[in-house]
């Protein structure tokens, strides 16, 4: 079995396992108790918070631990709403955002907010100048996710972020996708909040942070006991965030290292499928893009078929939230992708345990699968 769908998820890190046994097994105690068993336990969130501010280059008291990207993206669009909605009642975001920030937007405009959605070019990137004229004096956010989850296509945050500053408007980005694979610096993009999801940086799933940057206020995301800076009570998941920020201080680790050698796989991966089929057609930015992904499309063929055909190759045609699924990539859509060559997408994503000889093998597949069964495959 080839794993090329790092994007959808990871597998977690033996060091992050390793480093969770103890509070599975031992040192169950809850944070808010003084007894020592209990100090452990916050002392070892204290830790987590502090490696993972470190991989983001803030201070500790900015980050909330959270269950995961999507809880961070809906923390970020409601509270500021409803905090804020006294100044002002419009949002600007992008036509090829995470459902989890689409979905909230929409329910926001449902409770009367208006929300602006940006298109993209062709590469899928954003013109900040777009952003720039949306702004109104009712705007209370923008939100433009790092890098997209399907072309790996980087957005221009930090002139995005200069005009946020200009107008005095909160910048939210969603990191989910870069973080691990890029540099996600918080004061080098310049956002007000960040979007981080365990389970794409080799951590357990069902975890996630959000950083909100010092002297932002908003209004608590769930009541309680006051955890989290009071922003989101409950009894806080030891064993989850540890992994969490072992997860990061791994990311601090093997960065740039893992930059170079994933990007020179992927255009191992891209050149040897194009030599053999030249009209693979490329999707997304040709350069400003994850290091990791590769999002090609056979014209005239379906990308789900093509993967079935290939049981041993684990891919995908889109998101994993709606993969498989025979309807248009919204985000392809979005970037103006004609129907007949959209459908035949697949999006390839490496990861850090990917091999040389599997990228190999990979291409191989799927140059055999289009050359060979390529008529019985195509749209009808």
């Amino acid at each position: 079995m080839i794993y090329l769908d790092y994007n959808a998820t990871t597998p977690i890190a033996r060091e992050v396992a390793k480093i969770m046994m103890p509070f599975i097994l031992e040192d169950f105690g809850n944070p808010s108790s003084a007894h020592p068993m209990g100090k452990r336990a916050k002392e070892a969130l204290k830790k987590a918070r502090g490696q993972i501010s470190r991989m983001l280059g803030c201070d500790s008291n900015e980050i909330v631990f959270t269950s995961g990207g999507t809880e961070s993206n809906n923390m970020v669009l409601k509270c500021v709403a409803w905090g804020l909605r006294n100044k002002g009642r419009h949002i600007i975001t992008t036509k090829i955002e995470h459902p989890s920030i689409i979905n909230t937007a929409t329910f926001l405009i449902e409770d009367g907010y208006d929300v602006t959605f940006l298109p993209v070019d062709r590469y899928g990137s954003i013109d900040p100048e777009e952003v720039k004229k949306s702004i109104r004096g009712d705007t209370i956010l923008i939100t433009v996710m790092h890098a997209n989850n399907e072309t790996g296509t980087i957005q221009p945050l930090t002139e995005i972020s200069s005009i946020a500053r200009e107008y005095e408007v909160l910048f939210h980005t969603d990191a989910a996708q870069s973080v691990g694979k890029i540099e996600t610096k918080v004061n080098g993009i310049g956002v007000d909040f960040l979007t981080i999801a365990g389970h794409k940086i080799y951590a357990p799933k069902g975890v996630g942070a959000l950083y909100i940057r010092k002297g932002i206020e908003i209004e608590p995301f769930m009541h309680g006991g006051g955890q989290e800076m009071g922003l989101r009570s409950g009894t806080e998941n030891v064993i989850l965030n540890v992994g969490l920020g072992k997860a990061c201080e791994l990311v601090l680790d093997n960065l740039y290292d893992d930059m170079s050698r994933l990007s020179e796989l992927r255009d191992r991966l891209h050149d040897q499928i194009l030599s053999a089929i030249p009209e693979t057609v490329l999707n997304g930015h040709p350069e400003q893009r994850l290091p990791n992904t590769l999002n090609l499309s056979f014209p005239g063929m379906i990308g789900e078929e093509i993967l079935n055909e290939i049981p041993d190759l684990c891919a995908s045609t889109g998101a994993a939230c709606h993969d498989r699924s025979l309807k248009l990539s919204h985000v392809l859509e979005a970037m103006g992708v004609r129907e007949e060559v959209g459908m035949g997408a697949v999006r390839l994503s490496l990861g850090r345990p990917t091999t040389e000889a599997e990228v190999d093998q990979a291409a191989q597949l799927l140059v055999e699968t289009v050359k060979e069964k390529g008529g019985s495959l195509r749209i009808s």
